[in-house]
């Protein structure tokens, strides 16, 4: 009886499931009187890849070539100016005297058994606001009761590819393919170079979003 017992939980613990693969990215900005910070930071498998913090983009792991990495850089730096002369103009038209909190949590999931799972989520004062449904590429209001601001965002968002066409690809292509070249690394079927300008194009993709987002709320102190 004993051994079966002692078999018995160790076919238990063999069922388990193996734990996902996985790349996430969190975003976070705080809008204050027209002035904007950023922090940041984006994880491969649990172990973090890139760090967003001021102005200043860093990639931890060696994922891009360093002429690839400084190209990133500057885009990155490029938009978070863009970003700021923008947060100013809406300050200038519509002053708020609050802070403004926007988290944009996005990634996906790569499984043992093949299947993938994706994911974008915004938060608005630590509130869900927005999440984008990946299989059809559509934003819905996850924001409790109504309001007129998240009804008027999940309409822009969805008028611009950007947005939605393109956001799934990468979240449903893109991201998984990641995802897939270190899992074939890990077992050894490829080397282990994984394809490193894909990552970047998160950080990227979820500014532009960002951008976008952070102008439509702010018509909070108006009327969208």
């Amino acid at each position: 009886m004993l051994r079966l017992l002692l078999l018995g939980g160790a076919l238990g613990v063999a069922a388990e499931p193996a734990a996902p693969l996985a790349f996430t990215m969190l975003q976070l900005t705080r809008v204050y009187k027209g002035n904007s910070m950023f922090r940041g930071n984006a994880s491969l498998n649990g172990q973090l890849s890139h760090v967003l913090e001021g102005d200043n983009v860093t990639q931890v792991l060696p994922l891009e070539p360093p002429d690839a990495w400084a190209r990133r850089q500057e885009e990155v730096i490029t938009y978070l100016e863009n970003f700021r002369q923008l947060v100013q103009l809406f300050n200038k038209e519509r002053p708020t005297k609050f802070t403004q909190h926007l988290c944009c949590h996005l990634g996906c999931r790569l499984y043992p058994n093949g299947t993938a799972q994706s994911f974008y989520e915004v938060t608005l004062n630590r509130t869900a606001f927005l999440s984008f449904h990946v299989p059809n590429a559509t934003w819905e209001q996850r924001w409790p009761g109504e309001l007129p601001v998240a009804t008027f965002a999940q309409e822009q968002l969805m008028r611009y590819p950007i947005t939605t066409q393109d956001l799934q690809y990468f979240l449903n292509t893109t991201c998984v393919s990641l995802l897939q070249a270190q899992s074939a690394a890990t077992t050894g079927k490829v080397s282990g170079r994984s394809r490193a300008p894909l990552v970047l194009g998160l950080i990227l993709g979820s500014l532009v979003l960002l951008g976008m987002a952070l102008g439509i709320f702010l018509c909070t102190g108006g009327s969208c």
